[in-house]
């Protein structure tokens, strides 16, 4: 059924490209095509808390992008692929990140494919960023996301800001880690056991809406969804087995950026509600930056946040009353180099969570990237992270552009 939808968006835009390209006679193509290889190494270095668990993880990940553009640069077909091999089985995986044909004219874009888009202002959890499916096994944070089918439409006003409307025909299931991978349940899941509420399934016909403007210093989104949960509801019975489903979802979410002098002010809220658990959860918090503090571009930033989500323990995230700290140290330089260094505390237990992403380029062509993963002192009440207590991680990868 993948391949089927897959095949389906590929065949209708090629169609539009058809369609756009030979209907203008003289604009000039553009073409731009990037890839780049990486080289990962993840390194676990406690023993796995559930059997077959393994601790060296070397993987390859290839993620090319290619883009057509006509008529001036308002017409365009966009691809971004992903590929990565790995020692865990379900880590293993192919994903079109973006394949999407993309028509601006006037006040007005529209957008028919593959495509991401992120919402959010916040550093900790992007609790609005509901559109894209989030890719689990291939990153702790949530940060990555597979390509969600849509139609997307904008309209842009002067005095009343931008909406943007979105039909999303196809819901994509979340993938976890296999048997001999990190950061999973003691039962290994598999995303094809996990059901629906829907009895469309993942051809329940979603829809989303978001309304974003500014007023001087206030940077304002208002936004809701309806369809299948990107996340998974998760139950255990009295034997511990696990049982999970995609519950019908309305999601109503609001994020705020105020920008004064070097403070940066940042809320995320949202109100889900669905026929088995409705609930309210928030990220609110604070950055403020020391600019060029030697005088050659160095920048300083320290992060507070507060996490709140009335799941308690149920929370899927593990972020129910926590609270973030941390620091981005922005270089500037010519190598591009950035640290961002950070810790995330349970106010309730002894639960903290320390970690550290680092990168700089190297040579012309090339990209050296650092990050560890820290779990600390974890309660063995904590529903979701008591499971991970023994997978602190550190992971290396260096990548080559071509």
């Amino acid at each position: 059924m993948k391949k089927f939808i897959y095949n389906l968006v590929l065949a209708v835009i090629l169609l539009l490209n058809i369609v756009g390209i030979y209907g203008q006679e003289k604009s000039a193509l553009s073409h731009d095509f990037e890839l780049e290889v990486e080289g990962e190494y993840r390194y676990f270095y406690d023993d796995g808390l559930f059997n077959g668990q393994e601790s060296h993880f070397p993987s390859i990940a290839f993620r090319p992008e290619y883009t057509v553009a006509w008529n001036k640069g308002y017409e365009s077909i966009n691809f971004t692929g992903f590929f990565r091999f790995d020692r865990d089985d379900e880590r293993t995986h192919w994903d079109i990140r973006e394949l999407y044909y993309q028509k601006a004219k006037g006040n007005w874009e529209l957008s028919v494919g593959l495509k991401k888009v992120y919402w959010g202002v916040t550093e900790s959890n992007h609790l609005v960023d509901i559109i894209n499916q989030t890719d689990q096994v291939e990153s702790f944070d949530g940060e990555e996301k597979l390509g969600q089918p849509m139609v997307q439409f904008t309209y842009t006003t002067d005095s009343f800001g931008s909406f943007d409307f979105f039909y999303l025909p196809y819901h994509r299931k979340r993938t976890f880690a296999g048997r001999k991978g990190r950061l999973r349940f003691p039962v290994v899941i598999d995303k094809d056991d996990l059901a629906y509420e829907s009895g469309a399934e993942q051809w329940r016909q979603d829809l989303a809406v978001r309304w974003s403007h500014f007023f001087g210093a206030f940077d304002l989104g208002v936004s809701h969804f309806y369809g299948n949960g990107r996340e998974p509801l998760f139950t255990f019975d009295n034997f511990g087995n696990i049982n999970a489903f995609y519950p019908v979802i309305n999601q109503t979410g609001i994020d705020l950026q105020i920008t004064h002098n070097a403070y940066l002010w940042k809320l995320e809220s949202i109100y889900r509600s669905a026929n088995a658990q409705d609930f309210f959860a928030l990220v609110a918090g604070l950055e403020y930056t020391f600019s060029n503090i030697d005088g050659n571009g160095l920048d300083i930033g320290f992060i507070g946040e507060y996490l709140y989500d009335d799941r308690d323990a149920l929370s899927l995230n593990g972020l129910q009353n926590d609270l973030f700290f941390g620091s981005r140290i922005a270089f500037n330089d010519v190598k591009d180099t950035s640290i961002l260094v950070g810790g995330i505390t349970d106010l309730e237990s002894s639960s903290t969570i320390f970690s550290i992403e680092a990168s700089r380029r190297i040579w012309q062509s090339w990209k050296a990237e650092v990050e560890a993963r820290i779990f600390s002192n974890i309660d063995a009440h904590e529903f979701i992270l008591s499971n991970f207590q023994n997978d602190s991680f550190l992971r290396f990868s260096i990548s080559k552009y071509f």
